[in-house]
């Protein structure tokens, strides 16, 4: 019994159509069977976990900045008392 087809016309340039025929041929494979193939086998990447990626990225190294800043703001105050004692005693 043979199966019915129905054709599906995809608009490439002109260099594409040379690369995906190179490429079906390099495969062992005519250009519908490779396209049928890719098609098949696309699935198409998951935004939402790559968007909450970033944003855990985002948070982390937000963290990390504000940890260095507290560490920065604490040493100038050391700093600061340091100079001020030293000021005194200069006078």
């Amino acid at each position: 019994m043979a199966t019915a087809t129905a054709r599906i016309v995809v608009q490439v340039t002109t260099q594409e159509k040379k690369a995906i025929g190179s490429r079906a041929r390099r495969l062992g494979m005519n250009v519908s069977e490779l396209m049928r193939e890719a098609a098949q086998r696309f699935t198409p990447p998951d935004e939402d976990s790559e968007v909450l990626a970033l944003v855990e990225r985002v948070n982390a190294s937000t963290q990390e900045a504000n940890a260095a800043l507290d560490d920065a703001l604490s040493f100038i105050e050391e700093s600061n008392k340091r100079i001020a004692a030293m000021n005194q005693g200069a006078r």
